[in-house]
């Protein structure tokens, strides 16, 4: 009978919605919320442990199912529970993967279900008002030291403001929404609530890296980069030799740093589609020297070719897949002005 019990529940893994996990996505979950009615990954089942008020988890294969919790999971799933528990999700909240940190993870699965921010809109954080003010430790560009300092959200005037005292008038930097990204970089920051926030200042890009005590970080301006890590470059003229860089993919962005968490890119790539005459090519062409790194990556733009190396095959697969995507996407309009921008860029 127990059997039969885990063999009905199995089969409902087999039901549309049920084969990724209901809170980020990951492919063939094997856990379970038997009293929210969802599939859920191994990683996701610990978070929910931690909200046993909530939620109550059995493995899908190993534990013993009773016929209610069986019924009860037959009657709901992890599409009906998302019409319920995601009915009210903001248009700009971004909707972790099980890629993304578990930090950003757990405040979703929380935002969801512990405090049902997605069913009572009354419920959510002040970020759904448009505006929010806090602190934050944030990294001094000289000396690295994290100094406390006043953060200002405000939607209206789509900015994210800084200061460096608390009763300063002035911001010490304005950073537009449109052109910042945020990314949660607990491994590089050495924080596990630590924040990369990239933005453009006098045309240039510029990093901040932040942490907050208690990880309430704002999911609003929060989305992956493509692909981040070391590959060796060469200039434009390919004859100098090449040189170890930290690169940072950002949708179209290819930005280099000579350190991680250096503050200002020291040069920024530009990555359009096929369609505008960009292509990636494996390998390097066959006169180039000066590289340490034996796995080669040429770029092709409508005005010169970007050579990297890469360390490992692994590494350059992985280089070239995120290459790829972006060149196989046509450019959006607003990338055209993105796209002039960088070529009269001085």
């Amino acid at each position: 009978m127990a059997k039969e019990r885990r063999r009905a529940v199995l089969e409902l893994l087999q039901r549309p919605g049920n084969a990724r996990c209901a809170d980020c996505g990951a492919p063939d979950p094997d856990w379970a919320s038997y009293t929210l009615g969802v599939f859920i990954c191994l990683s996701c089942s610990g978070i929910h442990r931690n909200i046993p008020q909530i939620s109550k988890v059995k493995s899908v294969r190993l534990d013993a199912w009773d016929e209610a919790q069986v019924e009860f999971m037959a009657s709901h799933g992890n599409e009906a529970a998302r019409a319920t528990f995601e009915s009210k999700v903001p248009s700009f909240y971004y909707r972790p993967t099980f890629s993304d940190c578990q930090l950003l993870r757990e405040q979703w699965i929380r935002a969801k279900y512990e405090r049902q921010e997605f069913i009572i809109p009354e419920k959510q954080e002040p970020y759904s008002a448009g505006y929010r003010e806090g602190f934050l430790w944030k990294r001094g560009r000289d000396n690295g030291q994290f100094l406390s300092r006043k953060f200002v959200l405000t939607e209206r005037e789509g900015a994210l403001k800084y200061f460096n005292r608390n009763d300063a008038k002035e911001p010490k930097a304005v950073m537009k929404i449109e052109h910042l990204n945020a990314t949660f970089q607990p491994a590089k920051i050495g924080h596990p609530h630590g924040l990369q926030v990239t933005y453009l200042k006098d045309n240039s890009t510029r990093n901040i890296f932040i942490y907050h005590e208690d990880g309430k970080l704002v999911p609003k301006l929060s989305r992956n980069y493509l692909k981040e890590g070391y590959m060796e470059k060469t200039g434009p003229k390919q004859t100098e030799g090449f040189r170890k860089r930290w690169f940072t993919m950002d949708d179209r962005r290819l930005m280099y740093f000579k350190d991680p968490l250096d503050a200002f890119a020291r040069g920024e790539v530009f990555i359009g589609s096929k369609e505008s005459g960009y292509t990636v090519l494996e390998g390097l062409p066959p006169s180039t020297q000066g590289h340490h790194w034996p796995h080669g990556i040429t770029i092709v733009t409508p005005d010169r070719k970007f050579l990297f190396t890469c360390e490992t095959e692994l590494d350059r697969r992985e280089w070239v897949e995120a290459f790829q995507k972006v060149v196989d996407r046509p450019m959006l309009p607003q990338e055209y002005a993105v796209e002039a921008h960088f070529k009269h860029k001085p």
